[in-house]
């Protein structure tokens, strides 16, 4: 009893701080993120290490690029009360440009369900808001490990004609009916899947373990399969939404590879953007490694 009485007031506290925070200017939100950034590069010699590894693996040697990638993890945290606790339409104001989204309102406007494949690349945040404007979407989420920010997550990425459901077996299935109403789906395709959901395929020259519902929706005949991220635009003038078509198969190509071939390519656009911290090569419990080929 005691436990969820401090869970609610964590909740409430948070909720308070997010709201508050949500107030403050886009510009000023990302300047505090840049800061934020570089803080956490400085303070932890874990996260400075994957990110310089990351960076590596997938050959950018660009300081300006390095820069930029510090930089842009923490105005991704900073970003997030804008991105959740203001009016959508106020969110959506953010939205500045948007390149590629014809085929998409075409695949639309002929009745086809629609894959947004979404990287931890950009205010990925945003974009699935975005496209809930123009049609609905159900998306899949990771439930937090902490329970008072569930609720949080909920309500922040809930929104009018955007269904958020579990990443899990219930969820997938939420999914498919979702399709079966030639509705849009998303999430995040460089996610690293639990045990058994993935295979192993190469990720900028490394065995990263990749979701293989991802891989298997995008080959669907009859589903438009859309690669998307927001990319930030200077000084918090806000964000512009890009959308590419999926990649035609390469001869040979496993699905999974085909699928990170895309968001190499995706990633190669705006590496600064692309979120370097994060575990990409983790090894899920119980999922034996894969051994690089000399």
């Amino acid at each position: 009893m005691e436990g969820r009485k401090d869970t609610k007031l964590l909740h409430r506290l948070l909720r308070f701080l997010l709201g508050a925070a949500a107030l403050l200017p886009l510009p000023i939100l990302h300047a505090v993120g840049s800061v934020l950034g570089w803080t956490i590069y400085a303070l932890s010699p874990a996260y400075r290490r994957s990110l310089e590894a990351n960076l590596r693996q997938a050959g950018i040697a660009d300081a300006g690029v390095r820069r930029e990638a510090i930089a842009s993890a923490g105005k991704l945290l900073a970003e997030v009360p804008a991105l959740w606790f203001r009016r959508h339409e106020a969110v959506e104001r953010l939205v500045r440009r948007v390149e590629g989204a014809e085929p998409a309102y075409a695949a639309r406007d002929r009745g086809e369900p629609i894959l947004f494949l979404t990287p931890h690349m950009g205010a990925f945040e945003i974009t699935a808001q975005y496209a809930a404007r123009h049609t609905p979407i159900t998306v899949l989420y990771r439930p937090p490990k902490i329970a008072a920010l569930d609720p949080l997550m909920r309500e922040g990425r809930g929104r009018a004609r955007l269904r958020l459901v579990p990443a899990d077996v219930t969820g997938v299935r939420e999914l498919f009916a979702a399709l079966r109403r030639r509705e849009a789906v998303g999430f995040l395709p460089d996610q690293v899947p639990s045990e058994g959901e993935g295979e192993w395929a190469d990720f900028f020259g490394r065995p990263a373990y990749t979701m293989t519902l991802a891989a298997k929706l995008a080959e669907r005949r009859g589903i438009a399969c859309f690669l998307a991220y927001a990319r930030r635009l200077p000084m918090g003038r806000g964000f512009e939404i890009v959308l590419k078509k999926y990649p035609d198969k390469q001869p040979g190509e496993t699905s999974v590879r085909r699928l990170n071939r895309a968001i190499e390519d995706l990633v190669r656009e705006c590496p600064g953007q692309y979120l370097w911290s994060y575990n990409r090569y983790k090894v899920p419990k119980g999922q034996a490694a894969k051994t690089p080929v000399p």
